[in-house]
This record gives structure tokens, sequence and C-alpha cells, in this order.
């Protein structure tokens, strides 16, 4: 369900979303105590952090090197 939600907004995503997506979603079938949603909290946001610091992070290496004039 996660990949066809995510092409049908065109979202990319890994295999590792789906993987953690799908363990979640196991535990959480059996009972919602059985995830540490603190964890699971801190992978989302990873995720939604990753995408603007790989952004900023390309953006930085540019600059860099439209300053050296490559």
């Amino acid at each position: 369900m996660a990949i066809y939600a995510a092409t049908a907004f065109g979202v990319g995503i890994s295999t590792t979303h789906t993987i953690t997506g799908a363990i979640v979603g196991v535990g959480a079938t059996r009972r919602l105590s059985a995830v540490r949603w603190g964890v699971a909290a801190q992978i989302v946001w990873a995720w939604v952090l990753t995408i603007p610091a790989a952004a900023a992070i390309g953006a930085l290496a540019y600059a860099a090197l439209a300053a050296l004039g490559a």
C-alpha cells in the first residue's frame, strides 16, 4: 500500500521506507504497545530531514565550486 500511495503522489520511497513501515505495521496490528513509538518517530524525522539536508549540502557544494570557477 505504501508503494502504491507514494507512486500515486509521485513521491519516491526506498526499500528502507517500505520495510520499516511494514515492521511498524505488523507490530501495531498485534498490539499498539508492541511498537516502540519513540524509535518510530525518530525514524520519521530522519526521513523528513534527509531531503532538506541533502539539498543544503548540495547548494553549499555548488556555491563553493562556483566560487572556485569550476
